[in-house]
């Protein structure tokens, strides 16, 4: 199955570049380029994009306002948002996350980890940028105040089981399926029904989302180097 990738950047240099990136793929094609976040919402829809690679800082409508559009859109659940962006510790990711988005990734990246990431991505297993570390993003997800945080998803944390809560923690950890069940001691399918079971009673989109609500809810706390 062909990955449909929307490129969303108003520097027409490098949607070029990442065009000619991704239709290099037997798996991936470009199915349409964007040059600020309305004209990305309106080609997600008509295109039927997979995967948008977002960036951040557009005109008129920017990538944060964008992801935000796409991820609330019923019409669009099956969209994944990659954010591309300069800087990688950045708190425009860290609400591009709140937002919607299934991970980012920094423009200087290799070749090879954006085209993981739109796979990645596409499977509905995306997390972070490989070069971002999890405790940095953790005290980034962890800024917020108690105002920001969700309650009716902190309310919905006691509909876990133990064992989602226990998965939930290791997702949060960004560790993978079959990393999770070495350590649980499970089948990595068990893992997997307990991933997606935690996903539906959160709300969540995909793994980046499950992440967020476990430092916001309060349920995992960033760890003090």
């Amino acid at each position: 199955m062909t990955i449909r990738v929307l490129l969303a950047d108003d520097q027409a240099l490098l949607r070029s570049a990442f065009r000619v990136l991704v239709d290099s793929e037997p798996d991936m094609e470009v199915v349409g380029e964007a040059s600020d976040g309305a004209e990305a919402v309106r080609l997600t829809k008509e295109e039927r994009a997979d995967v948008v690679l977002m960036d951040i800082r557009m005109p008129g409508t920017d990538g944060l306002a964008a992801t935000r559009l796409i991820s609330e859109d019923p019409s669009l659940a099956h969209v994944r948002v990659v954010i591309l962006t300069t800087f990688e510790v950045d708190d425009y990711v860290v609400r591009s996350l709140r937002a919607g988005a299934s991970g980012f990734l920094g423009k200087g990246s290799e070749p090879d980890e954006l085209l993981a990431a739109i796979r990645v991505a596409a499977g509905g297993e995306a997390l972070l940028s490989p070069a971002a570390t999890k405790g940095l993003i953790a005290r980034f997800l962890a800024q917020g105040d108690d105002e920001e945080h969700d309650p009716v998803r902190t309310e919905r944390l006691a509909a876990l089981t133990v064992r989602e809560r226990e998965v939930l923690v290791q997702v949060a950890g960004g560790h993978s399926n079959d990393e999770i069940a070495e350590r649980l001691e499970v089948s990595p399918l068990t893992v997997k029904t307990h991933v997606n079971r935690a996903m539906a009673k959160l709300g969540a989109r995909d793994r980046a989302q499950l992440v967020v609500i476990a430092y916001e809810s309060g349920l995992v706390r960033p760890r003090v180097e």
